[in-house]
């Protein structure tokens, strides 16, 4: 627990030494409501079951980008007529839409669909002659920020992707599940990504609002036949290793939709039970921590500092029998200590390396606590910021739960099993328009 505290902290250390230097790195300025897109894009959405939130999600999307060099392409599968029906419904209203129906019965896997979508985007450039800059990518429960594509437009040129923040919206009625996300995700893209660029280490892609450019992903065809890796769990993840591998620059962005405003992110209601939030994650460690390690290795030699970020990617591993144990020593402990306190037997002495562990261990936990309050308040607020040190217990029971069931799911793959996409029912915002950041 020691060495994860410390490794933690050394990370938090490199965080404040970034933020003492922003001032600098200014330049860029925020993006400006007047920006023009200059670069046309194509919208990837894959969808398998999402005739709930799809229609709203699109025409929010399209309200919000109005009008532009975009084509939004949704992916569906022949055997899902209720979203078929949805997408086609917005498709009929505007042109901009385009209704791609897979060859395959749903569900595969995302990158399967994203594969779909690929080849209708081929397609129409044959046809039309008239070729996308990059795709960008997106989930059906997605709220799209205004300006979004403008900040694409300004970095795509000099970098093969460019991934936004993502900030997670906190169900009503789920605090704690629903609102742990926000705890993670205002740690790791308000703060761990930007130390891995600094680093130069590799920026796996979040799979929604981040875009990539066609050229870079014809590459990768050439090479593997498609751009998406269909055998993989989490092709969001490995395509950002995947990129670095080639040479290929990435570019996590976090700039102001005004002055000392927001940030422009990507928003979006993450999973507002214990159940639904387990399959997710454990999708994600299965994917990343575990067959992501045996697909992805370590990347080049002496490339320290993104050998550093990958071991953190996969300590998942190690980290949660460590915390089964840890929570189950804290228990015992407890009952030692009123047993002694009822028969009136005193305690046998510690040993004195083991205190100052403890010690030690104490004194990261209130820096680790300290750390995310700030940076969810940072984003959130402080109201939300309040509540970050109750979910760290609310997310760590639902890691030692994901972490059993990747292990399965691990353990299926390498005994030839089938991949299938194993998501999680999804709400989109009642009113997407009256939603908004803290100032970061």
């Amino acid at each position: 627990m020691a060495l994860g505290g410390v490794d933690d902290f050394l990370v938090d250390l490199l965080f404040l030494y970034y933020c003492a230097g922003a001032r600098h790195r200014r330049r860029h300025g925020s993006v400006g409501r007047g920006h023009s897109v200059a670069h046309r894009f194509a919208i990837f959405v894959p969808a398998w079951d999402e005739s709930a939130v799809i229609g709203q999600m699109l025409r929010a999307m399209l309200a919000r980008w109005a009008a532009g060099p975009y084509r939004i392409y949704v992916g569906t599968y022949p055997n899902d007529l209720a979203t078929i029906a949805a997408v086609a419904m917005v498709a009929e209203a505007d042109a901009r839409v385009r209704l791609v129906i897979g060859p395959r019965p749903g569900p595969t896997t995302k990158a399967d669909c994203l594969n779909a979508l690929w080849a209708a985007l081929e397609r129409d450039e044959a046809v039309e002659g008239n070729p996308f800059t990059a795709i960008v990518l997106h989930d059906a429960e997605d709220v799209v920020h205004p300006q979004e594509l403008a900040v694409y437009s300004r970095w795509i040129d000099s970098h093969a992707a460019v991934q936004l923040p993502v900030a997670p919206l906190c169900q009503p009625g789920s605090r704690l599940v629903s609102g742990h996300y926000l705890d993670e995700f205002a740690q790791s893209h308000g703060a761990t990504l930007l130390v891995r660029q600094m680093l130069g280490a590799s920026l796996p892609l979040a799979g929604v609002g981040c875009a990539i450019r066609c050229d870079v992903l014809r590459q990768i065809a050439q090479a593997r036949g498609v751009p998406f890796d269909a055998t993989s769990l989490t092709e969001d993840y490995e395509l950002g290793l995947s990129l670095r591998a080639m040479g290929a620059r990435s570019a996590f962005v976090r700039v102001p939709e005004a002055p000392g405003g927001a940030p422009v992110a990507v928003r979006a209601y993450f999973p507002a039970t214990v159940h639904a939030a387990v399959r997710q994650k454990a999708r994600w460690m299965a994917g990343i921590a575990l067959a992501g390690w045996d697909r992805t290795g370590w990347g080049r030699r002496w490339d320290l500092g993104d050998h550093w970020m990958r071991m953190r990617d996969r300590r998942v591993a190690l980290s949660m029998p460590v915390l089964a144990i840890a929570y189950a020593a804290l228990l015992c402990w407890g009952l030692s200590l009123l047993c002694h306190c009822i028969f009136g037997v005193p305690s046998p002495a510690q040993d004195v390396l083991l205190q100052k562990l403890v010690a030690l261990n104490l004194l990261l936990l209130a820096w680790r606590l300290t750390m995310r309050t700030a940076l969810v308040t940072r984003l959130h607020g402080w109201r939300e910021g309040r509540w970050a040190g109750p979910r760290m217990v609310v997310a760590n029971y639902i890691a030692l739960l994901a972490a059993r069931r990747a292990l399965w799911i691990y353990i299926g793959l390498l005994a030839g099993g089938p991949l299938r996409w194993d998501k999680t029912a999804h709400q989109f915002p009642a009113s997407p328009f009256d939603l908004g950041l803290a100032a970061a």
